[in-house]
């Protein structure tokens, strides 16, 4: 039994409380709670050109883990103090709500690379002295949440939400000692991820090496303009699309991972068309380049196919001319060293950086000869599918690590309301894989009947047209009706009966038998066994006896069977109660094992471990 599955079954027997954000965070507050935009620009100022009094904490700090120092910003003293708000000098959240929404970062002092910082802009800071703040790290980043922020997060122009549609939604609380568990859980897959990561990282810089080395052709090479070595150069369109549940997808700079490629399965989509209507050049095609040129500026995507998708003017679409230059060569030396440092230099603007086409198009390249470029291509191929390529080496491995932990955050953080059932409803209870993770933690699971057992339906027959033979006939009492020369069913199968005064009998077989007015419950592979699932429901037959319904002839319906409620432990777990119950029952049953008050002994005992082995105790 888990240390998890103990705490919940103390401390939150009826399951944990559902409460709103605004109620559990003492802090939710942003950069502009500081006053006016008018009253913020004339207090805030941002330096660029050298160290300031404070850092400006901004998502995309956070996001490279402060490794990019030379795009650091700062604001001064006045500034720092007039931002009180947002300070960063002790243990919080910070979620980007303009942008990348989905986002959440958990922040320590101990990990600023300076003594003071404050928030930057479209941001919110969040903290709680009720809640364990890991724990809310956690559940921020939970599918079942990120649901709930994807509705209020309007995607008109940039994604964006608000601080106070956020304090409205909800996620469970249990008690501190459960959130601890949890989080000491779910952080040990955080932190081998990390050093997955980290080992990659590695990986990465010895690429770059490479690359950087191989297309530094000094002399050998002829230097082009951008602009010189393209068909055209053009971004997306600058209105937002229209909104379809369906049609062409419409990717933004968050659909782009650090491996260049497109997330074509978490986008909105907009009308064909919509699609049909846009300029050529800005229809991504085979053999194109795209270039993020706004906020996170500097990402190139190589297309290598002719699907259709719309973007908008955060992205930038350069056609190579194909005479001059390979797509995959300048896909490789858009992502040289000199190449970003030209970007740097190019990016305008103080909140948001943004490359302008025409300074895209000023920025410059060396490009050697095409027998070259593909013989380069070729060896920066095959190296980058070793450090990037998700099917291969370690980002296989992180992908694998990453899924892993999402798949327990989920079930972990995922609560049912005060008095319902605790994760035993809903989508994943026919999920084997799921139903095993739980039984892991919490040692068994509470399953309707017709999803552990697979249903065998009697047929209708009459005795005076069959023959008699040695086949018992199963017909709805405690004994078999009468008897047969022929079977509908051989080996294993839980029976009860479905009507008369004994419907709710339950009975087990392990022979040819020919059902008739019953139901025949099996075992499904790999989740349940037959004489569990008899142990279980026999413990019940009271239960199933007192669901029977009808004036004349009383009978148990499927649909009432079908959603009782079984306790499912391990497989290895049902073996080990089947084996004990097993051993008192041929106690029980064997005439020759001694005296009639030895037996009624026997029999006492074996219902007393009987009661107390299949005893689970289920969350209201």
């Amino acid at each position: 039994m888990s240390k998890l599955y103990e705490l919940i079954t103390e401390l939150c027997p009826d399951g944990v409380d559902i409460k709103n954000v605004g109620d559990i965070c003492d802090t939710i507050t942003d950069y502009t709670a500081a006053g006016s935009f008018a009253d913020v620009a004339k207090n805030v100022k941002y330096i660029n050109d050298g160290v300031g009094y404070a850092q400006l904490i901004r998502t995309t700090d956070l996001k490279s883990a402060f490794k990019n120092t030379d795009k650091f910003v700062y604001v001064d003293e006045h500034a720092f103090n007039y931002l009180w708000r947002v300070n960063l000098d002790s243990e919080c959240l910070v979620l980007p709500n303009v942008g990348n929404c989905g986002e959440v970062y958990y922040v320590t002092p101990d990990i600023l690379p300076f003594s003071y910082n404050v928030l930057g802009p479209n941001s919110i800071l969040v903290k709680s002295s009720i809640v364990d703040n890991r724990y809310l790290f956690h559940a921020f980043q939970s599918g079942n949440f990120q649901k709930k922020l994807a509705k209020i997060t309007s995607t008109t122009g940039q994604t964006k939400f608000n601080k106070t549609n956020f304090k409205a939604l909800s996620l469970p609380v249990p008690p501190m000692e459960v959130q601890r568990e949890i989080v000491r859980v779910l952080d040990s897959f955080t932190l081998l991820i990390a050093e997955l990561i980290a080992e990659l990282t590695a990986r990465k810089k010895q690429y770059d090496f490479y690359r950087d080395k191989m297309l530094n052709f000094g002399d050998k090479a002829k230097i082009y303009k951008i602009c010189e070595l393209c068909e055209s150069i053009a971004d997306g369109d600058h209105m937002p699309p229209p909104k379809s549940s369906e049609g062409i997808p419409f990717i933004t700079i968050s659909n782009i991972d650090q491996y260049h490629n497109i997330d074509f399965e978490n986008t909105m989509h907009a009308p064909e068309s919509y699609y049909n209507s846009l300029a050529e050049k800005r229809k991504a095609r085979k053999g194109d380049i795209l270039y993020t040129v706004v906020g996170s500026y500097g990402m190139p995507v190589c297309i290598e196919d002719d699907k259709k998708f719309i973007f908008q003017r955060h992205i930038a679409i350069l056609r190579p001319n194909k005479d001059i230059i390979k797509t995959r060569y300048m896909f490789h030396a858009m992502q040289s060293t000199d190449f970003k440092i030209q970007a740097d230099k190019s990016a305008k603007g103080a909140a948001q950086k943004t490359i302008a086409l025409s300074a895209l198009g000023e920025m410059k390249m060396s490009v050697p000869s095409i027998d070259v470029q593909e013989k380069i291509i070729k060896v920066l191929d095959n190296f980058e599918a070793i450090c990037t390529d998700l099917n291969i080496g370690l980002p296989a491995e992180i992908e694998a690590r990453q899924k892993q932990y999402e798949y327990y955050r989920d079930l972990l953080l995922t609560f049912a309301e005060k008095g319902d059932m605790l994760l035993t409803d809903g989508p994943i209870r026919s999920e084997l894989s799921a139903i095993k993770l739980l039984q892991y933690v919490f040692g068994y699971v509470v399953l309707p009947l017709s999803s552990v057992a697979k249903v065998f339906r009697g047929e209708y027959i009459t005795k005076k047209n069959e023959k008699t033979g040695t086949i018992p006939v199963i017909l709805g009492g405690q004994e078999p009706a009468y008897y047969i020369d022929r079977s509908n069913h051989d080996g294993e199968i839980v029976v009860i009966a479905r009507s008369g005064a004994s419907a709710g009998f339950v009975s087990y077989w392990n022979q040819p038998i020919f059902v008739t007015d019953g139901f025949g419950y099996e075992e499904v592979e790999g989740l349940s066994t037959t004489k569990y699932l008899y142990y279980v429901l026999k413990n019940i037959e009271m239960v199933l006896n007192s669901m029977k319904r009808g004036a004349g002839v009383p009978h148990v319906s499927s649909e009432a069977l079908s959603n009782i409620r079984i306790p499912l432990p391990s497989l290895e777990e049902q073996k080990r109660i089947v084996e004990i119950l097993d051993r008192f029952d041929a106690l029980c049953n064997d005439l020759s094992s001694g005296l009639p008050a030895e037996i009624e002994a026997r029999k006492k005992q074996y219902e007393y471990y009987r009661d107390k082995l299949l005893n689970f105790k289920e969350v209201k």
